[in-house]
């Protein structure tokens, strides 16, 4: 009777280990590869759940971050930052790094020459560029000192990833006096589009909150895809739901990605999941889209 009982326990295990979901892919397309000095002397906690971050050097930065990803089954990150970071990061998880590189970045260096810009992209220092952060340099994507490179991206199939919308409150007063909201508006990269048609370009932010200029923009250039990140936990989420759930219903639902604009703050990967997740007007084919489908289709990840 004891082997009888050990037989059918066994069974209903087997049974439901066989019913069990499988954990959800992810690719966050829009992760910050920051050290610790790129927080500030003191890392702020995060604006919507309070917590401060855990990290307390350099070591603890790229560790807990990594893990974060790990348990959230984030299987890619497009982590975008300086050469010398993006590297750390990629050295400690080649298979799930994606290196990204960040202009400006936090250490204000100058962009390679062409040259070098090329090299490096050919030697797999980079396989992104981006985030291109202009907006906060009073400047656009059609910025003079960008045509040259927009041009290589496009002969080279290089995705360029592009702020778009806003950005936190005092911005001007504080790090960047030359940010203007108007420079935020995805309609100024039209003329890029005109002369590089085969440019492929990610607008963060989904353009926020430019809702009828990104749809514009995304209706009229079919290679232009945007992302959902920090709009999807640092929005209030009824907010978000309203902005995502319009360009769900125009039909836009096969280009928008999932990203969480991870800058110090571990919780805002689970945080911005839980959202999209939660979303009552997301099918579970649209959920797994924005989750993975749509960035594997413009980043080419197999």
């Amino acid at each position: 009777m004891r082997a009888l009982y050990t037989i059918i326990g066994c069974v209903f295990l087997l049974s439901a280990d066989q019913n069990q979901v499988p954990p959800r892919k992810i690719i966050d397309v829009h992760f910050h590869a920051w050290l610790f000095a790129d927080y500030g002397k003191t890392p702020a906690p995060n604006p919507v759940t309070g917590k401060a971050p855990k990290c307390k050097n350099d070591e603890d930065v790229i560790a807990i971050m990594l893990a974060t990803l790990k348990e959230n089954n984030v299987v890619k990150a497009i982590a975008c930052g300086s050469l010398t970071t993006i590297k750390g990061f990629k050295m400690a998880d080649p298979n799930r790094i994606i290196p990204s590189l960040n202009y400006p970045d936090k250490q204000n260096n100058p962009l390679p020459d062409t040259a070098l810009f090329i090299r490096y992209f050919q030697d797999g220092k980079f396989d992104v560029f981006g985030e291109l952060g202009l907006q906060y340099e009073g400047k656009t994507l059609a910025d003079p000192e960008l045509e040259p490179y927009i041009g290589i991206c496009e002969r080279m199939g290089i995705p360029v990833a592009l702020h778009t919308g806003m950005s936190f409150p005092n911005t001007p007063y504080t790090c960047c006096p030359k940010f203007r909201t108007s420079l935020g508006n995805p309609q100024l990269i039209e003329e890029v589009l005109i002369k590089h048609p085969k440019l492929k370009i990610q607008l963060m932010h989904l353009g926020f909150p430019w809702l009828q200029e990104t749809k514009a923009i995304m209706n009229v250039y079919p290679q232009v895809y945007s992302d959902i990140a920090a709009i999807d936990w640092l929005r209030p989420v009824p907010e978000f739901y309203n902005y995502l759930k319009s360009f769900m219903e125009s039909g836009f639902g096969k280009r928008i990605m999932y990203g969480s604009d991870q800058m110090a703050w571990e919780d805002a990967i689970p945080l911005s999941i839980k959202n999209i997740e939660e979303a009552p007007f997301l099918t579970e084919e649209q959920k797994q889209d924005i989750f993975y489908n749509n960035a594997a289709r413009f980043y080419n990840i197999k």
